[in-house]
């Protein structure tokens, strides 16, 4: 489920890399790169058209960063993508029916559980605790 990016398009987006003016002038205009991929494509990277969009190598340097940094969101919104993707496909795969009666069984397990405390402690209740009654025999024989 990765989204391999087409050659031609990496290497467009490592071209802008380098030209961050660009990437600032469409940020501004709120424009597509669409046209400025068919130019790239057209006129090649050695184009005089390129040349208006090179920055000092400190603002480079820095938009450069923000470049990488959008990257990494991409490359973390496509791993959450295709996690998101393999726990759809898990969901899928369970058998419903099966999942309800496990639920069901571990439902009368709890019950009886439930109930055999109940019994104890109804059986406590009747049985008063026998440290301050003295211990009889259970046998009747041999007392006098």
């Amino acid at each position: 489920m990765s989204s391999q990016l087409h050659p031609s398009v990496a290497e467009f987006k490592e071209f802008v890399g380098r030209y961050p003016k660009l990437i600032q002038e469409v940020r501004q205009k709120g424009e597509s790169w669409q046209p400025y991929y068919e130019k790239w494509v057209l006129l090649g990277e050695e184009d005089p058209y390129w040349e208006q969009f090179n920055q000092p190598t400190e603002q480079q340097k820095a938009n450069t960063q923000d470049v990488e940094q959008e990257q990494e969101e991409d490359n973390d919104s496509g791993k959450n993508k295709e996690m998101m993707g393999q726990f759809m496909n898990m969901i899928e795969n369970v058998d419903l029916n099966k999942v309800q009666g496990h639920i069901q069984q571990l439902n009368g397990a709890i019950s009886n559980i439930q109930n055999l405390v109940g019994q104890f402690q109804d059986m406590k209740k009747t049985n008063p605790s026998k440290g301050n009654t003295p211990k009889r025999s259970p046998f009747g024989f041999g007392r006098d």
